[in-house]
C-alpha cells in the first residue's frame, strides 16, 4: 500500500476530523443502559444455553474489535473461533479438568492469539512511515508488542460481544504450550486466554464480586 500525499493526505485527514466532529455531534456518551450492558453490570459466566452463536454475528463482533486501537496500528491479535465438536476436542486437550465443561458447553469459544510476524504487515497498516527496522531482530521488543496489544484486541473482543446482545467468559486455566502445538504447530502464533461466547445460562451465576473504589487504586500526579 503506498502512503496518500500532498492534496489527497490533506483531504483524507480533514475528512476523518469532520467524522470526528460529526460522531461526537450524533452521540456525546453511551446511555447508562449501554455501560451497564457493556462493563458495569455485565457478568463473566460459566454456562451456557443451546441457543447457537451464527458466522454472521462473530464476523459482527471481528469488525468492532478489528477497529479498537493498538499500537502503531500493528493488530497483532488472531483468533479462532471453535465451535465443531472437533474443534472442541482438541481445546479440551489443554484444558484444566474443571474448565472443560464450561468450555464444551459454549457455542463458540475464541482462541485469543497474537502473530509474531504481525510487524512484516505494517507496510500494510502503517504505510506512512517504514518501522519496520524497530521490531528486526528485536525479538523481545517483539513479544512485548504483540502480547499488549494482541490482549488489547482480545479486551474489545469481549465488549464487542456483550455490546451485541451476548455473554462472554474468559478463561486462562490452560495450557498455552498444548494450545500452540495443537492449533499453532509450525506458524509464529502464539495463544494467549481464551473467551467463551454465547447466551448464558444465569442459573449459574453467584453473587458479583467485590470491586475497588476510586480511592484505592487511584491517584494524581
Amino acid at each position: 500500500m503506498i502512503a496518500p500525499t500532498g492534496n489527497e493526505l490533506e483531504a483524507l485527514r480533514a475528512q476523518a476530523q469532520q467524522d470526528h466532529r460529526d460522531l461526537h455531534g450524533r452521540i456525546d456518551r453511551l446511555s447508562d443502559d449501554a455501560i451497564d450492558l457493556i462493563l458495569r453490570s455485565a457478568r463473566s459466566h460459566y454456562a451456557w444455553t443451546d441457543k447457537p452463536v451464527t458466522d454472521a454475528t462473530l464476523q459482527e463482533i471481528f469488525e468492532i474489535t478489528i477497529s479498537g486501537a493498538t499500537s502503531m496500528n500493528t493488530l497483532p491479535a488472531r483468533i479462532v473461533f471453535v465451535k465443531s465438536a472437533e474443534g472442541k476436542e482438541r481445546l479440551a486437550k489443554a484444558m484444566k479438568p474443571m474448565n472443560v465443561p464450561k468450555m464444551m458447553g459454549a457455542p463458540v469459544t475464541a482462541i485469543i492469539a497474537h502473530d509474531l510476524d504481525f510487524w512484516k504487515e505494517l507496510p500494510f497498516l502503517f504505510p506512512h512511515e517504514d518501522r519496520r527496522h524497530l521490531f528486526d531482530g528485536n525479538d523481545a521488543y517483539v513479544a512485548d508488542t504483540a502480547y499488549r496489544n494482541g490482549t488489547l484486541q482480545g479486551a474489545y473482543l469481549m465488549i464487542g460481544a456483550r455490546a451485541l446482545g451476548l455473554d462472554v467468559g474468559a478463561m486462562s486455566g490452560f495450557s498455552n504450550a498444548v494450545v500452540d502445538d495443537e492449533f499453532f504447530a509450525g506458524t509464529t502464533l502464539r495463544s494467549n486466554f481464551l473467551c467463551n461466547i454465547g447466551f448464558a445460562d444465569e442459573t449459574a451465576l453467584f453473587q458479583k464480586l467485590p470491586r475497588f473504589s476510586f480511592d484505592q487504586v487511584c491517584s494524581y500526579a
